[in-house]
């Protein structure tokens, strides 16, 4: 396995033990294999409650699989994954710092001088289009500005790898189109590894180099891998208007839609 992979699952699973009867478990993920490559944007896709987050946490050395490795960039991966960054679903701003402050935390927790910790996350801002709202604290900013905010604070530590979870599915459709593009535009510049998690089809096949196509729960697996051959630069907007995307939307379509009726119906079940 070369270093030419940034990160590497190899036939993780992962088993949980029930908190009230721990003669009771539960497989979330079993027998998953999931490469990114050094500049490659894959996003993984599936129904509800199928442990594609899981899967991101495993990334990030946040959780310890039960089976099978993990390595980054060739590496066994031990503890926390120091080359990734990670862009959450909630909310991750500390609501005692403003802008400026949650996207200099990173760099000052580094140990990074403070006058270039301030200099660094001031043009982070400035090029996710905050220059002027620094000295905003979180709730004098709306739900997009958040997500600038969040996302300048994750790129402004420079990570090889940016995890990201479903990070846009609480925005109004025109702002997370905007942040998608967003996204996409500074990935071009640098063209670091992303592994991106979302529910959203459209967005996964707008954004990503492969698309992976995760099974129903329990013990989810891939059952799924797709190329987008969508030229670049794209507009999340526009592309979703041509005769490929269409393609390939009814052929990732095709293997995802039974899954969802399936994680659909066990969600029913359960409630």
């Amino acid at each position: 396995m070369g270093t030419d992979l940034a990160l590497a699952l190899e036939g993780v699973a992962c088993t949980f033990v029930d908190r009230d009867d721990r003669s009771r478990r539960y497989t979330a993920v079993q027998d998953v294999t999931l490469h990114v490559g050094a500049g490659e944007f894959v996003s993984v896709v599936g129904p509800t409650g199928c442990g594609k987050s899981t899967l991101l946490n495993v990334g990030a050395g946040l959780l310890h699989p039960s089976t099978g490795s993990v390595k980054v960039f060739g590496q066994p991966l031990s503890g926390i994954n120091t080359r990734a960054g990670y862009m959450f679903q909630t909310e991750s701003l500390m609501p005692w710092r403003t802008a400026l402050g949650n996207v200099m935390a990173g760099l000052e927790f580094r140990g990074v001088p403070m006058a270039d910790a301030k200099a660094q996350a001031e043009a982070w801002l400035k090029r996710v289009g905050l220059g002027g709202f620094g000295d905003r604290y979180p709730h004098q900013l709306s739900g997009g500005m958040r997500k600038r905010t969040s996302l300048a604070q994750t790129l402004a530590l420079d990570p090889d790898i940016i995890l990201m979870d479903e990070p846009f599915s609480a925005l109004d459709i025109q702002t997370r189109q905007l942040m998608e593009n967003e996204v996409l535009d500074l990935w071009a510049q640098k063209r670091k590894a992303v592994l991106f998690i979302t529910h959203d089809l459209d967005e996964a096949i707008a954004m990503s180099d492969r698309v992976v196509v995760l099974s129903a729960g329990p013990a989810s697996h891939p059952i799924g891998e797709f190329t987008i051959d969508l030229d670049r630069p794209r507009d999340v907007a526009e592309v979703r208007t041509s005769p490929r995307f269409i393609e390939l939307h009814q052929a990732i379509w095709s293997v995802l839609r039974d899954e969802v009726l399936k994680g659909y119906a066990q969600q029913l079940k359960a409630a």
